[in-house]
């Protein structure tokens, strides 16, 4: 087996994943849990990193680089943000030491735009660029990071320029159960990007953005009047969501820009099949390895591994 050589760890508000790293990038072993950072508040982050550690035969004493909500105000210890437009290689360096005599433990800062009619912050995605860029740093790009809250990132070389948040994923979860939309998609199960509702959905959105409103309440309307079912009545408002959500961010973009997809899983796929009605075609990029990638980056600036 090859020998660990730190300990990578995605620490998000209702999630933690570790990694036990071998000095060749390789992952000896992983750990998830639900103990995110709202957990690790009252439970204590040191108890839930150290058992974590200590059921993948972390050797003692060995470097942890840690990213995501930790470092949050209300986390292990603040590690505050970089301002943009910033180098994506100077984010290693401005990583927090978590006071620790046994070990050192740093925690990545986040990435904040101070602009007075655009504010924006990012806490984790800021690693997942630095490890999906690694060895793409030339040109310009757009970057999207799918989740609850979507990050459009602008890069030229390896410096973000700008970003944006689309509450995107909470804004799903809040019309779909605390709405009268609630009643047209009882019982559905999780939506295709295939199918013809959300597909066409993200198309008639991307045509005209601005009746976002009426569009969404056509999952209610058309399942009273023409038998539209809970899956299709949920994909349309998924389409509806998501269509919007490319379409702002494109419209913000200059033309023929290059585009990024940092995703895993089905939202991934609900993702390239927007874009692929948008007329786009991404690189797309896993979610997963993208964070490992970006916390491998970051340990080799800080410990030379």
């Amino acid at each position: 087996m090859a020998k660990p050589a730190y300990v990578a760890v995605d620490w998000g508000t209702s999630s933690f994943r570790l990694w036990l790293t071998g000095h060749d990038g390789a992952v000896l072993a992983e750990r998830r849990s639900d103990e995110g950072m709202t957990v690790a508040a009252t439970a204590g982050f040191a108890s839930i990193l150290a058992r974590h550690c200590q059921a993948v035969s972390a050797p003692a004493g060995l470097p942890v680089i840690v990213c995501g909500m930790a470092g949050a105000r209300q986390g292990w210890v603040e590690a505050g943000y970089l301002d943009v437009p910033a180098a994506l290689g100077a984010i290693p360096s401005a990583a927090v030491r978590v006071p620790d005599p046994l070990a050192d433990i740093r925690i990545l800062p986040g990435l904040a735009q101070r602009h007075p009619a655009r504010p924006d912050v990012m806490r984790g995605e800021e690693t997942q660029l630095l490890g999906a860029l690694a060895e793409r740093p030339e040109g310009h790009r757009l970057v999207c990071m799918p989740g609850t809250h979507s990050k459009w990132v602008h890069v030229a070389g390896d410096s973000v320029t700008r970003f944006s948040t689309f509450m995107t994923g909470e804004l799903f979860e809040a019309v779909a159960n605390h709405t009268i939309l609630r009643h047209s998609i009882a019982e559905a199960g999780a939506v295709d990007g295939d199918s013809t509702a959300f597909r066409q959905a993200v198309a008639d959105i991307i045509r005209d953005p601005a009746l976002a409103s009426n569009l969404l309440f056509g999952a209610r309307s058309g399942a009273l009047l023409h038998g539209l079912s809970p899956a299709d009545a949920k994909a349309h408002i998924s389409g509806t969501l998501i269509g919007l959500e490319v379409a702002g961010a494109l419209e913000a973009a200059e033309p023929g820009t290059p585009v990024t997809l940092v995703a895993a899983g089905s939202l991934g796929s609900l993702y390239e099949s927007a874009f692929e009605i948008a007329g786009i075609e991404p690189v797309v990029i896993d979610a997963d390895a993208a964070v490992r990638a970006g916390l491998a980056v970051a340990a080799r600036a800080l410990w030379a591994i």
